[in-house]
């Protein structure tokens, strides 16, 4: 037996562990994303046994709007919208509720399952939560839309509001891993974002967090991010691969492979097997003509744009979840 036999049977053996309850660990993690590629298409169809045993061939749609854009006081390297950002992107306070009343009629109309109302800075002030709280159940209302909020760094009060006002799930992403993520941001640490989220989860909301591959970080970091998810219980995980826009401090970053998207993927879902995992910033840019690919392994991607960049025609989108013979769930 050659030695691309004997590996390409490794991805099915960590599969079927993956699906006797027995999590893998960091080494294993790390081997996914070492992994050639020859073992590609192997690797992905062990990984879609997982994403198939919880998701079946379902896939979901994410819309977002930019609700506040810019006027950051942060400095993650990373976003166009910090204090050290010189890019060209539109700066406004946060929109009316009538406005994001008119985002949701969008999400609703592309056929998204959830409504995602980001903001800049942060943490929100008083009149941005209680603009939340006032569209929240009017969105609901008349689209029956789910509802996740990303509004920075948040108290249990502010969670425990969101949860009242019928918001399921908040978005805050790790973004790195821990070891990592003062090369990316000096203005709130790690520990803070971690800290936000627990206080989602006291509030009984969802979390909904994830990360952004090639900012520089090393794969160990990338696996110690994907584990922490795993320990968080995080129910939706976004994984952005960084679009770098000029004007940013990381605007030079652009090195990611498509094949490089694609292991990420996967070791994301063998790490966390039963969380939703979303293709989002960066897909169309990194992944190109392997987009269809990333279905096999992720069950969830935004449908329009993104906060500062743009993303492909929704009816590419339609078409490629047709065409690859997946369906649209709300």
């Amino acid at each position: 037996m050659n030695t691309l036999t004997i590996e390409s049977t490794l991805w099915h053996q960590l599969a079927s562990q993956v699906l006797d309850g027995k999590p893998i660990n960091d080494e294993q993690a790390l081997s996914i994303l070492e992994s050639s590629d020859e073992e590609m298409l192997d690797l992905v169809a062990a990984a879609f046994r997982l994403r198939h045993k919880f998701f079946g061939k379902t896939v979901q749609l994410y819309f977002l709007v930019n609700a506040k854009s810019g006027l950051c006081p942060e400095d993650c390297g990373y976003c166009s919208q910090s204090k050290l950002s010189t890019a060209p992107i539109q700066k406004y306070r946060m929109l009316t509720p009538e406005q994001l009343l008119d985002g949701a009629k969008v999400a609703y109309e592309r056929g998204s399952k959830t409504y995602c109302i980001v903001i800049s800075g942060r943490a929100p002030n008083e009149r941005e939560l209680q603009t939340v709280e006032t569209v929240v159940p009017l969105v609901k209302e008349k689209y029956d839309l789910k509802i996740c909020a990303c509004l920075g760094l948040l108290t249990e009060e502010n969670a425990a509001r969101m949860k009242a006002c019928g918001v399921d799930k908040v978005n805050h992403n790790l973004n790195t891993g821990r070891e990592h993520y003062a090369e990316i941001c000096s203005t709130h640490t790690y520990q803070d974002r971690v800290d936000t989220l627990n206080n989602v989860r006291r509030a009984g909301l969802e979390l909904c967090s994830g990360g952004i591959v090639g900012m520089g970080e090393s794969r160990r970091d990338f696996v110690s991010m994907a584990m922490e998810l795993r320990s968080l219980q995080v129910e939706s995980i976004p994984l952005n691969f960084l679009h770098a826009i000029e004007g940013t401090p990381l605007g030079k970053h652009d090195d990611i492979s498509p094949q490089d998207c694609i292991r990420s993927l996967c070791m994301m879902r063998f790490v966390n097997p039963t969380s939703e995992i979303r293709i989002a910033g960066g897909r169309e840019k990194h992944l190109r003509t392997l987009q269809p690919l990333s279905l096999y392994v992720a069950n969830s991607i935004f449908v329009g744009d993104y906060l500062t960049t743009q993303g492909q025609p929704p009816q590419a989108d339609y078409d490629m979840i047709r065409d690859m013979g997946f369906e649209i769930t709300r």
